[in-house]
Parts: C-alpha cells; sequence; structure tokens
C-alpha cells in the first residue's frame, strides 16, 4: 500500500511521472511496486516499463486521432524509442500501427505477430535486402527517401511482381525550436525531398509514371522534443499545400499524409509541455481549414509518437557505488551503469530528475554528477542534478528513460546489457532478459 503524506505529496511534484510513488517504508514505486524491492529481486541496472502508463498514452493519441479526424486518423508508435516483442504486441492489442526503420525493427514486429499492412517502413538508406524483406513480409507503406531508393524499388518490385504502397518523405521547411542533433525538417538534413528547391515535386513527377510501385501519400517529420504547437501546424499547412498543388498540376490525389511525432514529454520539473491533445486538436483544425480553403479531399492522417509513448513510463534503476566529495568543484556519485544503458546525456546533453529511491521520503539537498562506471570522462547520467544524500549501496531511479536508452544502449568496454521488466497491476515480469557474459562473445570467432 502507497501512503502520502502532505509533504511527500509535496515532493513528488518534484517528480516527473505521475505513476510514481513513495510507500510506508520511505521507498519510491512505480506503478504500486516498491522500486527497491525491483532491483534486488532483478538486479541493476534495470529498465522499468508501466504497461498501464504505455496503454494509456496510446490511448490518449488513439481516441484523439479518431475524434479530431472523424476516423480518418491513425496512429503509428515509433518503435525506434523503444522495441521488444512485448512493446509490438502491446501496440498491436490496442489496436494502434507502428513505424519501423531497420529489418530488425520489422523483423521483431513480424515475430510478435504485429499486422504488418498497419506497418510503415522508414529509413534514409535502405538496403536492397531491407526493401526486399519490407516486400515480403507485406507492410503497409515504405517510405522513400530519396530517389535512387525509388528507382531500386521500382526494379525489385518489378521483379517480384508486386505492386508496393509508398510515401515520400518531404522536409517542409520548418523550424522546430529542439536541438540541432534532433532536427529533421529543415532543408540541411539527411532525411527526404526538399521542398523548396523543388526535389519534392519532381519526385513526385517520377513516382506517378512508376509501373511496379504507387505513390498513395506523403511523410514529413520536424524534430524531436518539441514543445511549441505551431511548427506542426505550419508543417502540416505546408504539405497540404504540397498535395494541392500535386492535384492542381497533375491531376494525381494523394489519399495520405503523416505527419510524424516529435510531441514534447516532461523531463524536468520545469518542463511544462502541452498535452498531446492540444497539438493534435489544433493541426485537425489547421488540416480542416486548409483542405477547404485548397478544394482537396482530406487525406488520411498518421502520426508517430514514441518517445511521448515510452519516455513517461520507464524508469532506470542503478546502484550507488563511490561517493567522491572534490572539495568546492562536485561531488561524484558513480553508478553501476552509464553511458552503454544510458547514453542521451553524452550525446546531446539531456537532462533528467534522479531521486534516491530508498530515501524518496527524504527531501533531495544536494546537487551532484551521477558518473557512469565506463572509461570515459564523459560517461555521466547527469551534472548538477539534484538528489537526497546518496551512499555506497544506495539505488538510484533515473526518471522518464523509456525512450532512446534500451534502444541506443551498446556493449561498450563489453557490458552486458541490463535486463527489461514490465510493471502491471502490481506484479512485474521479464520482457527482455539480462545479458550474460557468453552473450558478450557469441559472435566472437
Amino acid at each position: 500500500m502507497t501512503l502520502l503524506t502532505n509533504k511527500m505529496k509535496g515532493m513528488l511534484k518534484m517528480f516527473v511521472s505521475e505513476n510514481l510513488g513513495v510507500n510506508e517504508n520511505g521507498h519510491l514505486t512505480i506503478g504500486g511496486i516498491d522500486t527497491v524491492d525491483l532491483a534486488q529481486e532483478y538486479g541493476t541496472p534495470l529498465y522499468v516499463m508501466d504497461e498501464q502508463v504505455i496503454r494509456s498514452n496510446l490511448r490518449r493519441f488513439h481516441e484523439s486521432m479518431q475524434k479530431y479526424y472523424d476516423g480518418k486518423g491513425e496512429v503509428h508508435y515509433a518503435s525506434k524509442a523503444f522495441s521488444c516483442l512485448e512493446m509490438c504486441r502491446i501496440v498491436a492489442s490496442e489496436g494502434d500501427g507502428l513505424d519501423a526503420v531497420s529489418i530488425g525493427e520489422l523483423y521483431t514486429a513480424v515475430k510478435a505477430g504485429f499486422p504488418m499492412e498497419k506497418v510503415g517502413f522508414h529509413g534514409n538508406n535502405k538496403t536492397d535486402e531491407e526493401l526486399e524483406y519490407a516486400i515480403e513480409v507485406g507492410v503497409g507503406h515504405i517510405i522513400v527517401d530519396n530517389l535512387p531508393e525509388l528507382r531500386r524499388l521500382e526494379k525489385i518490385a518489378a521483379e517480384k511482381g508486386v505492386k508496393p504502397h509508398i510515401m515520400f518523405r518531404i522536409k517542409p521547411g520548418i523550424d522546430a525550436h529542439t536541438h540541432d542533433f534532433v532536427k529533421t525538417g529543415q532543408i540541411d538534413s539527411k532525411f527526404g525531398f526538399a521542398l523548396e528547391t523543388g526535389e519534392a515535386f519532381e519526385a513526385v513527377k517520377e513516382a506517378v509514371s512508376c509501373e511496379n510501385v504507387k505513390l498513395v501519400g506523403l511523410h514529413c517529420h520536424i524534430g524531436s522534443q518539441i514543445f511549441d504547437i505551431d511548427p506542426f501546424v505550419e508543417a502540416a499547412k505546408v504539405m497540404l499545400g504540397l498535395i494541392a498543388k500535386i492535384k492542381d498540376n497533375l491531376g494525381y490525389e494523394i489519399a495520405g499524409l503523416n505527419l510524424g511525432g516529435g510531441f514534447g514529454i516532461k523531463y524536468l520539473n520545469e518542463h511544462d509541455p502541452v498535452p498531446f491533445e492540444k497539438y493534435l486538436e489544433k493541426v485537425s483544425e489547421a488540416v480542416k481549414s486548409e483542405c477547404a480553403r485548397l478544394n482537396i479531399t482530406q487525406p488520411m492522417i498518421y502520426i508517430e509518437p514514441g518517445r511521448s509513448i515510452a519516455a513517461p513510463a520507464g524508469i532506470t534503476l542503478y546502484k550507488v557505488g563511490a561517493r567522491k566529495e572534490i572539495p568546492n568543484i562536485r561531488t561524484y556519485i558513480s553508478v553501476d551503469g552509464g553511458m552503454a544503458d544510458s547514453p542521451r546525456y553524452i550525446l546531446y546533453g539531456s537532462e533528467y530528475e534522479a531521486i534516491v529511491a530508498n530515501k524518496a521520503n527524504e527531501e533531495r539537498t544536494e546537487k551532484v554528477t551521477i558518473a557512469g562506471k565506463c572509461c570515459e570522462s564523459g560517461d555521466l547520467i547527469g551534472e548538477n542534478m539534484p538528489l537526497q544524500h546518496a551512499e555506497s549501496g544506495d539505488i538510484i531511479a533515473v526518471c522518464a528513460t523509456g525512450a532512446y536508452n534500451y534502444s541506443m544502449s551498446s556493449n561498450y568496454n563489453r557490458l552486458q546489457k541490463p535486463a527489461v521488466v514490465f510493471v502491471n497491476n502490481g506484479q512485474s515480469r521479464i520482457a527482455v532478459k539480462r545479458e550474460t557474459l557468453d552473450d558478450i562473445i557469441r559472435n566472437d570467432i
């Protein structure tokens, strides 16, 4: 049973996920389960995912798309955020689609029994093997990134005697107000066809003349961790303008428009993201008004949320090893994981909230640097992080790590990848086993 005093309720406002609590032992809970018990049972480092949060977020998007697009909207979970068999099963059970970006993500979906007609296959440099596999397993859309890919796909489809449905990825030239490393909609991006140069329209002209592929839609994605609504609205308007141009000049109707993902989430207490429903409502208003103004049929609208579904559902648990105080400089708290299982800080300075799980009823009185165990000076979970006084043996929980941590994890320094545990209705279960030492050398010869 989770008991919250007024003091604890006030403290929990500092933590970013509503599924976190404090129990009578003063321990942090996730989905009502004691995180210290989870660390003892499954070991650390440990990824923990709350199934109810995942399902709730999927339903919020699904219901909003149905509401605001009158049933002509579809959610495709961006599996790059977090992919495993169990995640694919959950998404399928909620009736949503999937966005995959590699043959490995496609294979995972196939093995999970996912309905492949609800899968979109992305990538800026798909191999022939990947394109052939996508056709063989019957993906719903292949999102074509460039003309060489279109021509290779046309040839492969002719050889196989099939006519796959494709979308084109378009760069709408929108400033997403986010980190340079996660901006993808501007002209200087490795992804997609540029709109400003006329490249996108010329590509559409070529696709329309192809005999072995069918152009059914356009796609754009302007970036990640975006807190503003306006960039999404502007992207929708730009893309609908292109659809109108295609209709007016080529007499060709584009049936689908995928507006991508990138919805911002709360990593820090001061973050104040717009509720997903507000994003979708405002964009839907723009879509409907622009379709009327441009005299085009409203296309089927797709979105691809990933981080916003998975990140709030997850935490990562670590055990503290050394505490190192450098007077007048900083205090290092070293944990048994690091950049191998949490790479986002070293990649682009992403910040998190952390809490000593076995002291969750205490105030965070220190500011520390949480350091990983890899042989890199930059191997940090974060710097100047508010934390309770942490000592050797304590368990630290890092919040909102459900996206882009497991999926980006590595075996650097030949570290074993952590297990992934799902919690649901007071029960926990292994979804991904912890790697063994034999796994580390499995492919060595």
